[in-house]
C-alpha cells in the first residue's frame, strides 16, 4: 500500500497526550513516524567519547502510530484524510479527501 504520508509533510496530531499539536514529519518508519516537537521523551543516555556523544539525560522525539496523525490542509486550516487519484499515465497522485485538491503537485 502507497504511504499516505510522507517525510517532510506537515501533520496535526489525533489523539494522545500531543493531541492537536502541528508539526512536520521527519521519519517513517513502517507504521509509525517521528514528527518534530512531538511525542517528545526524556532519554538516558551513556556518554561515549569515541561518537562524541557527551552523555546524561537527552530530549528527543519519539516515534507515534501513523494512524494517530492525520495531514493538514492548508486551505481549510484543519486535519484532513488522504486519498489517491490515477492519473492517465498510470501515476499515483495523493488528493485531500475533503476537496480532492492534490497534495503534491
Amino acid at each position: 500500500m502507497a504511504n499516505r504520508i510522507k517525510k517532510g509533510d506537515q501533520v496535526v496530531v489525533t489523539t494522545g497526550k500531543d493531541k492537536g499539536k502541528k508539526g512536520d514529519v521527519v521519519h517513517v518508519d513502517g507504521d509509525r513516524v517521528v514528527v518534530s516537537n512531538v511525542n517528545v521523551v526524556k532519554r538516558h543516555t551513556k556518554p561515549n567519547p569515541q561518537a562524541g556523544i557527551a552523555g546524561g539525560v537527552v530530549e528527543r522525539e519519539a516515534s507515534i502510530h501513523i494512524s494517530n496523525v492525520a495531514l493538514f490542509n492548508p486551505a481549510s486550516g484543519k486535519a484532513d484524510r488522504v486519498g489517491f487519484k490515477v492519473l492517465e499515465d498510470g501515476r499515483k497522485l495523493r488528493v485531500f479527501r475533503s476537496s480532492g485538491e492534490a497534495i503534491d503537485a
